[in-house]
């Protein structure tokens, strides 16, 4: 096998305030819409959100129907330039993002911050480093 990601989907159990966040709020469009899975675009990868009941149907396992109580993941946005971390940071909690943490220069080198979509996943919001480019 080849080790490739062709396709991120987050799974809720509520699709219809997660599909409005990541379209209205974070600007991705949606390319196609069967009423429990909805892709976006996005180059490169793949991206989606479904239903847990989706994929309970596709593979019979019980566990897509329980609750998570932890973050099993996280999805990195990158916009630009630090001061592009605190605009964006500003446009997505306006326009309703939970605020986690607001963009501060971390270890790391990036500017970074921290928000969450309406099923509570933490995602950040970071800055390319110049280094990033060569």
């Amino acid at each position: 096998m080849e080790g490739v990601v062709g396709l991120v989907t987050i799974l809720t159990g509520d699709l219809e305030p997660m599909k409005a966040f990541y379209s209205d709020v974070l600007g991705f469009e949606v390319i196609e819409d069967l009423g429990n899975y909805v892709e976006f675009r996005n180059p490169g990868v793949r991206f989606a959100i479904c239903t847990r009941e989706v994929m309970y149907e596709a593979t019979g396992q019980e566990s897509y129907r329980e609750e998570r109580g932890s973050h099993a993941f996280e999805i990195a946005f990158p916009v630009g330039d630090p001061d592009d971390v605190d605009r964006v940071y500003d446009e997505v909690v306006a326009g309703g993002a939970t605020p986690i943490k607001g963009p501060e220069m971390m270890p790391w080198g990036r500017k970074t911050a921290f928000i969450a979509d309406p099923d509570g996943n933490i995602h950040e919001i970071y800055s390319y480093k110049p280094e990033d480019f060569s």
